[in-house]
């Protein structure tokens, strides 16, 4: 075999092994391409079906005890909620002097209602018994005492604006959970959060409280702008509130079950406001007071 033979074999061989070598390479290519098409279509699919699943969940909530928090609300965190609830029930307040068998209530026309109404009319009121009201609400039913004894010119008033439906369809607009002030309040019917907490009746009566006046869980009182202005406004003591002044008539009490329906609704925390820090606020569960009535 001549020499120019052999390098052309040779250069044919070599020919032979890069077109081997680059099918191979193609090959592998191709090869590559269909598993990354794969995978990217199990994540499709991945994806999609989180979407979908994700979607039914959002839009039909679990049934639960208690309705679900606000969708555009960030969940409170540990500064939002409470660090410890007392559970024991305080004793019913009692006055330590009696008041007169009837006292005279008058309720002073002022502001514009957030909700039309009637004032209660002025004069005698029988300073004894007791009331029941239920406040059916998103949280589950409300049962409240109400005690003439202890604010006779406030049951009165509570009671009328029961009777006219004044807080139907209303929510309770602010929770507070810091250690010595937990409480619930409710009784404002204006619809704009911005504006919650200013609103009432039309009208204020004088406070009917006493030196002696202490509160603690299931202790229902009124809310107040300062001395003598009670209205619609009231709240109630789920925990502690060793932080009162005896300046909130204490009109009543409200049942151990409604009091752990309140726990829930403090233990997911507040939406904090921006004046009350971080342990005042709207409760991150909604609490909606459908409807109020009167025991006949």
């Amino acid at each position: 075999m001549s020499k120019k033979t052999h390098q052309q074999q040779l250069a044919a061989r070599k020919a032979q092994r890069q077109a081997e070598r680059d099918a191979e390479r193609r090959r592998q290519r191709r090869m590559l391409a269909v598993t990354l098409t794969a995978i990217a279509a199990v994540v499709v699919v991945i994806v999609g079906l989180f979407v979908v699943l994700g979607n039914n969940g959002d839009d039909t909530p679990a049934a639960s005890d208690t309705p679900s928090p606000s969708q555009s609300a960030a969940a409170p965190g540990p500064e939002n909620k409470p660090k410890t609830i007392p559970t024991a029930l305080a004793a019913a307040p009692k006055r330590t002097t009696p008041l007169a068998s009837e006292v005279d209530c008058t309720y002073k026309k002022g502001e514009a209602a957030s909700k039309p109404v009637n004032p209660p009319s002025n004069g005698k009121v029988k300073a004894s018994g007791t009331s029941k009201v239920t406040l059916g609400t998103s949280i589950g039913d409300l049962h409240l005492t109400l005690d003439s004894a202890l604010a006779p010119c406030t049951v009165k008033s509570f009671l009328s604006l029961v009777g006219q439906k004044y807080f139907d369809n209303t929510s309770c607009h602010r929770l507070t959970v810091g250690a010595g002030l937990q409480v619930l309040q409710c009784g404002d019917p204006t619809k704009d959060p911005a504006a919650q907490g200013s609103g009432g009746p039309g009208y204020s009566f004088n406070d009917e409280v006493y030196p002696q006046l202490k509160y603690g869980r299931g202790i229902l009182a009124m809310a107040n702008s300062g001395p003598n202005t009670n209205g619609s406004q009231f709240f109630i003591v789920y925990g502690d509130a060793s932080a009162l002044n005896p300046a909130y008539t204490a009109f009543g009490t409200v049942d151990a079950d409604g009091l752990k329906a309140i726990d829930k609704v403090a233990n997911a925390g507040v939406i904090p406001g921006p004046q009350g820090g971080p342990t005042d606020g709207r409760p991150y569960i909604p609490v909606e007071i459908k409807t109020a009535t009167a025991a006949a």
